[in-house]
């Protein structure tokens, strides 16, 4: 499945320092998010449904992928 992704508003979390080492996020439309990295903006996008998407914030704010 293609996606497009052209005209995709990304942004950063307002969390960010505003350097290049960040994700950006997207709402594709009201059934995905798009996910890419700020330092390769024409690369990948992971996309999301949004039940995926709250699982892995949930994840992610419960510290699951701490190292």
């Amino acid at each position: 499945m293609t996606i497009e992704l052209s005209n995709a508003q990304w942004f950063k979390s307002s969390y960010s320092d505003g350097g290049e080492a960040c994700v950006e996020i997207a709402w594709i439309d009201t059934r995905r998010v798009g996910v890419r990295d700020s330092k390769n903006p024409t690369g990948p996008a992971l996309i999301f449904t949004p039940g995926q998407w709250d699982a892995f914030t949930a994840c992610v704010a419960g510290g699951a992928f701490e190292l």
